[in-house]
């Protein structure tokens, strides 16, 4: 099963320069809750924007050059990616951009969380035809611990 996981400002943007826009804690326990124990499949430069494997999950880096990074596998294209593994494993995208767009039309799941504000940047996520999605569930707040802006955890399945 491939799941999407991203935070998407409400203007659609989700980064900077090859960096995140915001920095929610609530948000990164969600995503670190989610996603520990699975495989995550990211972008080269997702990667080095990270600087290292996510830890308690196998990593694996989509590039279309001979690179090898320490800790992590290596696929050449979003396909190759999610087919080392089963198909009943849960495996989720983790960014950037290109791996996003490339990923949705095979997507199962969408963990989604909305930052309600905009946010200037130079990374977009691809549209969404939400007629395609059936909302799971929703958890809203008015802001977070050490963030301003209010925010949205919500959680979608493609519909069959």
């Amino acid at each position: 099963m491939v799941s999407i996981i991203v935070a998407v400002a409400e203007n659609g943007t989700i980064g900077d320069k090859n960096t995140l826009l915001w920095h929610i804690r609530e948000d990164m326990i969600h995503f670190r809750t989610i996603t520990s124990g699975h495989p995550v499949i990211m972008g080269r430069k997702t990667f080095e924007s990270i600087g290292r494997p996510l830890p308690k999950r196998t990593n694996v880096i989509v590039t279309r050059g001979d690179n090898e990074f320490e800790g992590c596998k290596v696929a050449h294209s979003i396909e190759e990616a999610i087919a080392m593994f089963p198909a009943e494993e849960e495996v989720f995208i983790i960014g950037g951009a290109q791996i996003y767009e490339q990923a949705l039309p095979l997507a199962d799941k969408l963990y989604l969380t909305i930052v309600h504000h905009p946010y200037d940047g130079d990374t977009s996520f691809p549209a969404l035809d939400m007629s395609e999605w059936s909302e799971l569930s929703r958890q809203d707040f008015e802001h977070g611990e050490e963030f301003e802006y209010p925010f949205s955890f919500i959680d979608y399945e493609r519909k069959k």
